[in-house]
């Protein structure tokens, strides 16, 4: 599988194939995408990176009709773009998914057949009659297949079913799938996402073969190496605005995307004194809060004593009263046994003299 690069000359004096401008996607009040404006050349490999949210994905859905912009348009050779699917699909772009989805229960080559659909004429009449017509579509259409399976390295497990595959396999198929529909662009997105160093090494190899049939590649990764590697250009989303474009040098160098996405202090940034500094100044600000706060309560204490002193001297005096009225109905209750059983005495008294 050859790796032959482009010059960037030839890229840029190259024909235009995908043309999106000021393309915005609004979710109610949630801006996903504003204002992006992207071009591909032919022969062009495109990197597409950000932070995580930074609106990519639905960047992809709007140039694949999955979403309708809210504003902007997307231009393929020259012909804005319907949007539907079908019809992106119909006019010369192709896409893999971040998530793959592929027909589990059919064979790796009945799944490539399926992205042919686009690309035969023969209508459902023929397809029941099963006419001269149709068979002849049928085995042009299973060697294109089975053309691109070899092409990805998959020919030998045409009849296997797509779940039994190696998840770095089901990438490939779903690279041939979407290769069936004859592309000019091919939009993939995070092609190597969990993959290990020698898969990734094979897709970039892959990649670089797509380009050199002629097919222009946009590409969503994560991976820097890799995309660093890959593209000819390199566009920046952050929070759904294009931050920067260029090769992948100008984007590494650029202050900004280092800010935004790669993390590591950019030139300019506060240093670990000028951080000691402020965190000082910061301590000092809460304790001249501090003291002010305790010099106001120590100011406001003595109005406030008088009302507090004639609210526990009438406490007090609740008190005093509760107590007084216990003992008074403590003795009462105590004086009453003995006063009757003084009773119960001169009863029995009374009671005895009678009898005598």
């Amino acid at each position: 599988m050859t790796t032959t690069t482009t010059t960037a000359a030839a890229t840029t004096t190259a024909a235009t194939v995908l043309d999106a401008s000021g393309v915005t996607m609004r979710f109610g009040g949630l801006t996903a995408v504003r204002g992006v404006d992207l071009t591909v050349r032919e022969g062009e490999i495109v990197g597409l990176i950000g932070p995580n949210g930074a609106g990519k994905t639905t960047f992809f859905n709007c140039l694949t009709g999955l979403y309708v912009p809210t504003e902007g348009q997307v231009s393929y050779k020259g012909t804005v773009l319907p949007p539907k699917p079908h019809l992106v699909t119909k006019a010369g772009i192709a896409r893999t998914f971040q998530n793959i989805r592929l027909f589990s229960n059919m064979t790796v080559l009945e799944n490539v057949l399926v992205g042919r659909h686009t690309r035969t004429k023969e209508g459902l009449w023929s397809a029941l009659l099963r006419g001269p017509g149709f068979k002849k579509a049928e085995i042009a259409s299973r060697e294109r297949a089975m053309e691109l399976l070899e092409f990805v390295g998959l020919d030998a497990k045409a009849e296997h079913l797509a779940r039994n595959l190696p998840y770095g396999e089901q990438r490939k198929l779903e690279i041939a799938r979407a290769l069936a529909s004859d592309p000019g662009l091919l939009l993939l997105d995070e092609p190597t996402a969990g993959m290990n160093q020698n898969e990734t090494r094979t897709t970039e190899e892959l990649v670089f073969a797509i380009r050199d049939k002629g097919i222009a590649v946009l590409v969503i990764e994560h991976d820097m190496k890799f995309i660093f590697n890959l593209c000819d250009r390199v566009a920046v989303l952050v929070q759904g605005e294009k931050l920067v474009e260029g090769t992948s040098d100008v984007v590494q160098g650029d202050e900004r995307v280092v800010a935004a996405y790669l993390g590591t202090p950019y030139e300019g940034a506060p240093g670990a004194e000028e951080v000691a500094e402020v965190e000082a100044a910061e301590a000092h600000a809460d304790e001249a809060a501090e003291e002010t706060a305790e010099t106001a309560e120590t100011a406001d204490a003595p109005a406030e004593e008088p009302a507090e002193a004639e609210a526990e001297a009438a406490a007090d005096e609740s008190d005093a009263e509760t107590d007084s009225d216990s003992d008074s109905d403590s003795d009462d209750s105590d004086d009453a046994p003995e006063a009757a059983s003084e009773n119960a005495t001169d009863a029995d008294s009374t009671t005895e003299g009678d009898s005598k």
